[in-house]
């Protein structure tokens, strides 16, 4: 089959590499329809996530039809024909974690436990195609994949709703959607957004739908802030105000009530010394992330708000605001999106037309294409903000 590789920092490549196969009796073999690049697969072309090997297949959001399934597999489940959406952590659906719904906190599903472990104090859950610190599963830009726990994860679609509606259930809507969920959000409040992508604008989008007053995008790309205005939000761009200046004029003084970060650790900033001052200090290793974007929304948080982290950090920061974080009373959450717990609901939710997925979609590929879809995301060309590929 064909298949998107990660073949060296800063480079992927298609090739032909082997057929998946039943290993467990709870597997299953999807044929994928359609695929999406994420913002996280940057952090590994880039060289920020360790453990990629050449020939590690990309991807973490997929969906296709079921050609196989295992004997552990109940009918009632999974059958072979099914339409389904494939979540991106790999979850037993026994541990204690996943009987608290913490999904991406399986304690089964990563082989390389050990190395989580060494890494974050305790193992994450396996994920598709993110490196062999969550696993080292075989992703999902290619034509075909293997299901772990395939009774657990993946979400039949039995309606007649397009694969762009629904393919971004397994990742990033439902991480928009925990994101928002996780600011308790109440009728009067404020909400910011750092980051417009795509992530970033179903954040926006979950706050709205979930009863914000406002909803507040943070970006520098015009396009970006152009979709989000557009879907209602209000843009601020980070290269022409200062961030916290312009909230404190948007909210009488007081600073949003929530606060999200949609950036995570490759983030930028509209000063040119800061964003220098962290870039030198992650070329040379003293601290593997970029934390513009988390300490700006620290700061810029009201006392007594939430800060919402979904963007995605690998290991250590430098200058965490620790002291206004606990002297002004802010919760912090943040996690991996517990994808399964949110599936469901957020189907309903887009057959209801309160979510329109397709909205972000801008660029649509052939699987060969994929290298090209790589170049045009992450250097914001051609007004790129998400990129589908179909195998």
């Amino acid at each position: 089959m064909r298949a998107n590789t990660w073949a060296g920092r800063n480079k992927v490549e298609v090739r032909d590499v082997p057929d998946p196969r039943i290993l467990n009796k709870r597997d299953a073999i999807v044929r994928i329809t359609s695929t999406a690049i994420c913002g996280s697969d940057l952090h590994l072309v880039d060289g920020y996530v360790p453990t990629m090997q050449d020939g590690d297949i990309m991807g973490h959001e997929f969906m296709g039809e079921v050609i196989e399934v295992g004997s552990g597999v109940p009918g009632d489940k999974l059958r072979v024909g099914d339409r389904v959406v494939v979540p991106f952590p790999i979850a037993c659906g026994a541990c204690a974690a996943c009987a608290a719904e913490l999904y991406s906190c399986c304690e089964n599903s990563n082989p390389n436990a050990g190395i989580a472990e060494k890494m974050f104090g305790h193992p994450t859950a396996g994920i598709f195609g993110y490196s062999h610190l969550t696993g080292g599963f075989a992703g999902g830009q290619a034509q075909y994949a293997r299901v772990p726990f395939a009774d657990v994860g993946p979400l039949k679609i039995e309606s007649d709703l397009s694969d762009e509606q629904v393919l971004f259930l397994s990742d990033i809507l439902p991480t928009g959607y925990m994101g928002a969920e996780m600011c308790d959000i109440q009728p009067s409040d404020v909400v910011a957004v750092w980051g417009a992508g795509p992530v970033g604008q179903f954040a926006m989008d979950s706050a709205r739908v979930l009863g914000a007053a406002k909803v507040i995008a943070i970006d520098k790309q015009p396009y970006r802030l152009r979709m989000a205005e557009e879907a209602g939000h209000i843009p601020v761009n980070f290269d022409e105000v200062d961030v916290r200046s312009r909230l404190l004029e948007l909210t009488g003084g007081r600073g949003p009530d929530k606060c999200i970060d949609a950036v995570g650790l490759e983030a930028d900033h509209g000063s040119a010394h800061v964003a220098a001052y962290d870039r030198i200090k992650q070329a040379v290793r003293s601290e593997t992330d970029r934390p513009h974007a988390l300490r700006q929304a620290i700061m810029s948080c009201r006392s007594g708000g939430v800060v919402s982290v979904i963007g995605v950090y690998g290991g250590l920061l430098d200058k965490f605001p620790a002291g206004a974080w606990m002297n002004r009373s802010l919760t912090l959450r943040t996690g991996q999106c517990h994808v399964q717990r949110y599936m469901k609901p957020l189907l309903q939710r887009i057959e209801r037309g309160e979510i329109d997925p397709t909205r972000i979609i801008t660029h649509t590929l052939p699987l060969d294409e994929a290298a090209r879809g790589f170049e045009m995301f992450k250097n914001k060309q051609d007004d790129c903000e998400k990129v589908v590929l179909k195998p």
